[in-house]
């Protein structure tokens, strides 16, 4: 399974965007979206209880696929800025279910998402 999940969890998150109008049915009970930021095919969405990466499958993107990582689920992570060379940064997640790497877009701020983890595992 930690293969499958390596696989499929290498994502990039391009720009922020709107918090999706049609996520309000998978939130529980006290769960709030704090931020969303657009992928190569739909949206990431980090509320503080997870980060949720939705991804629209097929030609008409009609069939969506979606990843919940739970916060309490993540062992360990890293981030990474962008440098002179390097121009994406990267976010890194050690979860019971495996390694997930995100790419961070110029000019995202990946130490906003590095906060937004660690604000959620104090909660």
């Amino acid at each position: 399974m930690a293969n499958d999940l390596q696989a499929l969890a290498a994502w990039t998150f391009t720009s922020e965007c709107p918090i999706p109008d049609d996520l309000r049915p998978i939130l529980v009970t006290g769960e709030t979206p704090v931020a969303a930021y657009r992928t190569i095919r739909d949206s990431a969405i980090f509320t503080n209880k997870r980060l949720i990466v939705r991804d629209a499958q097929g030609l008409t993107g009609k069939k969506v696929e979606m990843y919940s990582i739970p916060y309490s689920s993540i062992n360990m992570w890293s981030s990474e800025n962008s440098g002179k060379l390097d121009f994406n940064a990267e976010l890194e997640l050690w979860t019971r279910a495996g390694h997930v790497k995100i790419k961070i877009g110029k000019g995202l701020d990946v130490r906003r998402l590095d906060n937004l983890i660690a604000q959620a595992g104090i909660g």
